[in-house]
């Protein structure tokens, strides 16, 4: 047992206490010194609030708020506390990403109560953490429980709280009722030591565990109130807060495997599974859905519960922000490098002569060998030269990037990206993203009704510009922005790079061939930007019925009429009956018309 240290000095004795709590871990545990906090504004400050110890994920940082610990009689106890958080970075939930893949396991075992995830997954990975400094190593996290259960707090004594401190009575051998768990409840005894199997027998996969142990809890949370005890233990509440997880776009092969209470494993309580009967009404259906759901580890999320597990975590975004993370996340598995096109040869550069260099230029464009032999003595600015060059043309082809002009969809018909998957969203981004990786530039316009359009500010290579624009919305009517299809080939010359002009619609992509604003016919200005761009165009259409294969069809009319059209006048129609095909669309944008450069 390790002896109170000195509290004379309360700064002097958390710091003196730091390299022993790294110790208690490991001696090659290293981690940014903690940030020590004198009063509740400065920790206020670094975002503690509530309790009075804390961590961050993004810079692996550990917050104390001595002003409260103080309050709370826990000055005594700088090497417990301080372990304690450090195991949050070590040992549970050591990454932003498995913090952010325990909350939403935890959620889907809390129905109708998943905001109180972030609480039962704080509670579980205490439980973990606390067993192994208090058997192990021999600190005294009994004591601080005492000394929280005896505090005057102002909150009275919830069930879950009693059911906490009998799983550490359980796990401690100790008394009933001496750390504040129950004493005649014979239940929440039989509860208690099941909680406290589940972190014996899933410490090593606690992520596993952590299911039955949010099942556990699950009754005690419909009848309990708020207990200030607990609030001030939520040292991750605000974990995440700034941080990148990843990963979470999709399900982890198990996520969806039935939730079982510990009660029900084996593992748990050490008995033989019971032999399957037969099943009853509806269990055979749940059982085949659940198993087939397990063996698929592709399945995504949706975007509003990605949000959900992310605020969860303690990020503070937008809907909108939470969209962009989510495409991109959701784009990278399919990315390709984006099409090149060689050039007649490419340029290599050839010295032509010399000229003066001056104090701005770079220091080592200077041609040493031709200063010297001008004068002998060196004078910056005044004796010193370097050689220019020239570009001449080289033995090898040169490849220039094709670049993208992406025309998205978002009227009425279209999902909103940020709460469902929206396909074409998701195919926009892996063909933009794929652009970008090839160092094509990349224009998006999102559009809609009249005057409902944004775009990105002409040809960029910003992933964050591209992909909020992708993932706005409108909803409204349809009505194609000819002005911004007219006004970026009005200009352009044969000596800008080559683009490739990319819709992703539906039958409401017709519109584009409507008279514009000035009167001008779209046809025009279609067959204007499609010559101008020089490196084709492209539609993929969400449509009812396929396209007749003739190129014109004296049959046809309205929107097919419009398409056939545009099919004869050069633009290349792909038509897709389920928008889920957009994705396979966008892998296969690339190799199907620059398969041997887009490898």
């Amino acid at each position: 047992m390790s002896a109170p240290l000195p509290a004379d000095d309360p700064l002097a004795v958390w710091r003196a206490a730091w390299p022993r709590a790294l110790a208690v871990w490991s001696r090659f545990t290293r981690l940014q010194d903690p940030r020590l906090c004198g009063t509740r504004a400065e920790a206020s400050k670094e975002g503690l609030q509530g309790s009075f110890a804390m961590i961050r994920l993004v810079d692996q940082r550990v917050v104390i708020d001595l002003e409260e610990v103080s309050r709370l009689s826990l000055h005594d106890y700088a090497l417990e506390i301080l372990a304690h958080e450090i195991g949050h970075h070590v040992l549970s939930p050591a990454t932003a990403a498995d913090h952010a893949r325990l909350l939403a396991r935890i959620r889907r075992a809390l129905p109708t109560l998943e905001a109180q995830a972030p609480m039962v997954a704080n509670l579980y990975a205490d439980l973990l953490i606390n067993d192994r400094l208090q058997r192990q190593e021999g600190l005294r996290m009994a004591d601080i429980y005492r000394r929280l259960a005896a505090s005057d707090t102002g909150g009275g004594r919830s069930s879950v709280w009693m059911l906490y401190m009998g799983i550490y009575e359980q796990l401690w051998q100790l008394s009933a009722g001496s750390l504040g768990g129950p004493v005649d409840d014979d239940a929440m005894k039989g509860d208690a030591w099941l909680g406290a199997r589940v972190v014996r027998n899933y410490a090593g996969d606690w992520l596993d565990g952590s299911t039955r142990f949010a099942a556990l809890l699950l009754p005690y949370l419909v009848e309990s109130t708020s207990d200030t005890r607990i609030e001030a233990l939520m040292d991750t509440r605000h974990a995440g807060l700034g941080s990148q997880p990843s990963g979470l776009d999709r399900l982890d092969s198990d996520e969806l495997a039935p939730v079982m209470h510990p009660a029900l494993d084996p593992r748990v309580t050490g008995e033989a599974p019971p032999a399957l009967g037969p099943p009853h009404e509806g269990q055979a259906a749940t059982v085949s859905t659940a198993a087939e759901h397990a063996g698929d580890g592709a399945q995504a999320r949706e975007p509003f519960e990605y949000g959900e597990i992310l605020r969860a975590a303690g990020l503070q975004l937008t809907d909108h922000d939470i969209a962009v993370r989510y495409y991109r996340e959701r784009a990278l598995p399919h990315l390709i490098r984006f099409p090149v096109r060689p050039q007649p040869e490419s340029m290599e550069p050839q010295p032509e002569g010399l000229e003066p260099w001056d104090l701005g230029d770079p220091f080592d464009t200077i041609d040493w060998m031709q200063t010297v032999m001008q004068s002998p003595r060196v004078i910056p600015g005044l004796t010193t030269v370097q050689r220019t060059y020239g570009l001449a043309p080289g033995r090898e082809q040169g490849s220039e990037p094709v670049d993208l002009d992406l025309y998205v969809d978002s009227s009425g018909s279209m999902p909103n990206p940020q709460t469902h998957t929206s396909y074409l969203a998701l195919a926009g981004a892996v063909i933009a993203l794929s652009a970008l990786r090839a160092g094509s530039r990349v224009q998006v316009t999102l559009w809609s009704g009249t005057q409902q359009e944004m775009h990105t500010e002409g040809f960029v290579r910003s992933e964050d510009a591209i992909l909020r624009v992708l993932t706005g919305f409108f909803g409204g009517a349809t009505a194609f922005p000819i002005h911004r299809l007219r006004g970026t080939y009005e200009t352009r010359t044969p000596r800008d790079r080559a683009v490739h002009i990319l819709h992703l619609s539906d039958d409401g992509i017709t519109t584009m061939f409507a008279n514009d604003e000035r009167g001008n016919s779209g046809w025009h200005i279609a067959a204007h930007a499609l010559s101008a761009a020089r490196a084709g165009g492209t539609m993929a259409l969400n449509l009812y019925s396929p396209l007749p294969d003739h190129v014109a069809d004296k049959a046809a009319t309205g929107w097919t009429a419009d398409l056939l059209r545009a099919r004869s006048e050069g633009w290349s129609i792909h038509v897709v009956r389920d928008m889920a095909q957009l994705l396979t669309f966008a892998r296969d944008f690339s190799q199907r018309h620059y398969g041997r450069m887009g490898a």
